[in-house]
């Protein structure tokens, strides 16, 4: 038998048809959606571990050593005299350098 490239094979595996959709999905929970979320959390906790004193680096790269914590606000020292107030949020982590 000669099959044209539109033509499929008569019969055949219509249940794998329709298990790899799923199979698509689990792997893109495991592989993309799972780490991001546990990311996240993770980032939420050093967030909510924040305090005074601490050496931390923003998302834009700016380093300094936490002065003062009002609310979602964070005052950063980031040279000698020299303040600046970020969002919490925009902590991305403790610098260690």
């Amino acid at each position: 038998m000669y099959y044209t490239l539109l033509q499929a094979p008569a019969g055949g595996n219509g249940w794998l048809g329709m298990v790899f959709p799923f199979l698509i999905i689990i792997v893109f929970y495991f592989f993309l959606i799972r780490p991001q979320i546990k990311r996240q959390k993770d980032q939420q906790k050093f967030v909510e571990s924040l305090k005074e004193g601490m050496e931390v680096v923003t998302n834009s790269g700016i380093i300094g050593r936490i002065t003062k914590m009002d609310g979602p606000v964070v005052r950063l020292m980031v040279d000698e005299k020299t303040f600046i107030r970020v969002v919490k949020s925009s902590i991305q982590g403790e610098y260690k350098g």
